[in-house]
């Protein structure tokens, strides 16, 4: 059992909080969707509101554009959601990120800069890990989206400090629980996107789970070149017939997955079934979407590309649960233990 924020008295302590700020940006460096950020916002007002000092951490990918990866146009976005100040750090330790940490009032937060601008931070190392422990008397995670990273800040910090989760992780896990224990059924897990390599497991364990597996035609593609029989010869496997390459799902596919969608009362989500973001091939990610709401199935939904279509079309709202986490809710739901989660508990 992980230990959560109300377990921990935090008045006028400094609570060191893993976030998981990696949004995406476009070429100018703004943020295209604030998802991730939005999702935090409870923990870090509750921190607020009970007198805590907060020090927040995370990484930004794309550590090679000074443009792109700085932790700032984050900073920025909080203090419009927040309605307060910030503190930012050009470092995420060192003597000055010290000194703030040491010297904030109750209330105040401090966003340190990208951990990713260090290599220790993915080789897990030791020194590092303790050099971020200093800045906190207690740790939290609210990432759940790199639980599945042994990095530093995912597994060294907490070995160091009192540990628990935010809210964003207990609802993480609790969410994704409803779907691996006594789900609704019929019960259909939908797997787009690409990369057999990384959903593979995930789509062998949800053939055990579920009452059907539907996938693209990349990922069919894909199992079949990469010699996946056993998967593609399953009964419960439903797929496109026709024009695997082709950048959309054609209107009798998406007949076909309709059909078995809304007769649905779970559905998991994870990855898009055709190239979204050009607008003459969103017809099929849509009409999945549509149907998954119309069904008014218990649904969970995953995966950065995913929520970055529902959010655009103004409808990630209609969804039960939206995952923070990519890799981290395949790992999850495929029976992975996550090394973030086993920091906390040990």
């Amino acid at each position: 059992m992980l230990k959560g924020l109300e377990d921990f008295n935090v008045k006028e302590k400094r609570i060191l909080v893993r976030c998981d700020f990696n949004v995406p940006l476009d070429n100018k460096g703004d943020i295209l969707d604030d998802f991730r950020i939005k999702e935090t916002l409870p923990t870090i007002k509750y921190l607020i509101g009970n007198k805590a000092k907060i020090i927040l951490m995370s990484h930004l990918d794309n550590p090679d554009s000074s443009v792109t990866s700085s932790l700032n146009v984050v900073k920025d976005r909080l203090e419009e959601l927040l309605n307060i100040s910030l503190i930012k750090m050009d470092d995420c330790i060192g003597a000055e990120a010290q000194e703030k940490a040491n010297n904030l009032k109750s209330g105040q937060v401090l966003l340190l800069e990208n951990l990713r601008f260090h290599k220790e931070e993915f080789d897990n190392d030791q020194l590092f890990a303790k050099n971020l422990a200093k800045l906190g008397d207690i740790y939290i995670n609210d990432a759940f989206a790199v639980c599945h990273r042994a990095h530093a800040s995912v597994v060294g910090v907490p070995k160091y400090l009192p540990k628990g989760a935010g809210f964003l992780l207990i609802k993480e896990i609790e969410s994704l629980k409803n779907i691996l224990i006594n789900p609704k059924r019929p019960m259909i897990a939908l797997i787009g996107g690409k990369n057999v390599q990384t959903k593979s497991k995930f789509i062998e364990t949800f053939l055990k789970i579920a009452d059907l597996v539907i996938i693209n035609g990349f990922i069919k593609k894909e199992l079949a070149e990469k010699q996946y029989s056993n998967i593609l010869k399953n009964v419960m496997i439903l797929s496109p017939q026709d024009n695997l390459d082709s950048l959309d799902i054609s209107d009798k596919t998406i007949e076909i997955f309709r059909d078995k969608i809304l007769s649905a009362k779970t559905v998991l989500w994870n990855g898009p079934f055709g190239k979204f973001e050009d607008e003459n091939y969103k017809k099929g990610t849509l009409a999945i979407a549509k149907a998954i709401i119309e069904s008014k199935a218990f649904s969970v939904v995953g995966g950065g590309e995913t929520i970055e279509f529902l959010n655009k079309e103004g409808i990630v709202s209609k969804f039960n649960h939206v995952s923070t986490g990519g890799g981290a809710m395949l790992q999850f739901l495929s029976g992975e233990k996550l090394p973030g989660l086993i920091a906390l508990e040990s």
